[in-house]
């Protein structure tokens, strides 16, 4: 069963229990329009299902209220900050605001963002670049419970580990690409394992490292409290780029890598590794409009494979499933809507 609601509704819901939680009214805002942006976007994994894991990080001290991000090296086209366990949503967007002023300003910016909580759908960093004509790298590492074996591994060693690209095109939507390096994001199995559906084959392995379509071993303990594991996307190919976010997104940026025995610990902390281009100052920016443009329109010229309407390129599933989304409304499994109102209680909403 489930239940279908509004994209103000929602945000309205989420904001509330996050100012219950102890969020300023703008903080709890900028939070809940992040987490319905994703789910809009299609993405649920990173949308309001992740309120719950937000409230017990706030109960347990691993997320903290109100906290903005700290500079702490400012050289021009260099900065490194220090989300001191805020918001991600929040945080990131704070360091991406910098970044981007730099970029216009020297042509360029690295930004090392750590120590961050739960940064959600990277895809809105690269979005709010290419919103200024700005292309953005991101390379994030997550330090939680590990949830993805390395090629050749039989358990959870590092975490879902995203990249992200931002690239806009001239006269046309930009493209975003935002993909997590395991098999399948970890917000995905639990989406899966409320709803009471199986995983694809290959995405997943047992707590005795054997493959399994059950997403909740990954979600929920298993037999001695162990977890299963996902799997790397590209076997040896996506589990090198994970290993590359954890290298440049945890241990360049100062926040830190994963090396010790799992916990049960709620909070998510990210660690993002961030490049900002202004084409403009690179002094190739018209060659850069004509040629995206056309490799754009090239790729898409092309004829359909058998069972698909058409080439799409990366963005463009977001696109589409936002204006589904704002018309028909968005769709809640009832195990995640009863996980939600058991957050709110737990902060005493409405009492």
């Amino acid at each position: 069963m489930s239940i279908t609601l509004s994209a103000s509704e929602l945000r309205a819901r989420v904001a509330s229990i996050l100012t219950a939680a102890g969020s300023t009214e703008t903080e709890a805002r900028c939070v809940a329009d992040n987490l319905v942006l994703a789910n809009l976007s299609g993405h649920d994994s990173h949308g309001v299902g992740m309120v719950p894991r937000y409230v017990d990080a706030v109960l347990e001290g691993g997320l903290q209220p109100n906290a903005a991000a700290k500079v702490l090296l400012d050289a021009g086209s260099l900065l490194t900050l220090d989300g001191q366990r805020g918001y991600g949503q929040v945080v990131g967007e704070q360091a991406m605001q910098l970044a981007m002023q730099r970029a216009k300003a020297q042509g360029s910016c690295i930004l090392a963002l750590g120590n961050a909580h739960h940064l959600g759908r990277i895809g809105h960093f690269a979005e709010m670049a290419v919103a200024q004509g700005l292309v953005s790298i991101h390379f994030v590492n997550v330090l939680s419970r590990p949830v993805v074996a390395p090629w050749g591994g039989a358990d959870g060693r590092y975490g879902t580990n995203p990249c992200c690209i931002g690239v806009p095109i001239q006269g046309r939507a930009p493209f975003i690409l935002d993909f997590a390096t395991s098999r399948v994001a970890q917000g995905k199995m639990r989406v899966a394992h409320n709803e009471g559906r199986h995983a694809e084959p290959g995405y997943l392995i047992d707590a005795q490292g054997q493959p399994t379509t059950d997403p909740g071993v990954v979600v929920v303990p298993q037999a001695g409290g162990l977890f299963g594991a996902l799997m790397p996307f590209g076997e040896h190919k996506g589990y090198g780029l994970a290993v590359a976010c954890e290298l440049l997104g945890g241990a360049l940026t100062g926040g830190g890598t994963w090396h010790r025995a799992p916990d049960a610990a709620r909070a998510v902390i990210n660690g993002m590794l961030s490049i900002v281009i202004d084409p403009v100052k690179l002094g190739t920016q018209a060659a850069f409009e004509q040629e995206a443009r056309a490799f754009v329109d090239w790729l898409q010229q092309g004829p359909a494979a058998p069972g698909t309407d058409r080439v799409r390129v990366a963005g463009e599933p977001e696109r589409e499933a936002r204006a589904q989304r704002e018309r028909d409304g968005i769709v809640i499994d009832d195990q995640t809507w009863a996980e939600i109102e058991a957050a709110g209680a737990k902060v005493k909403l409405g009492r």
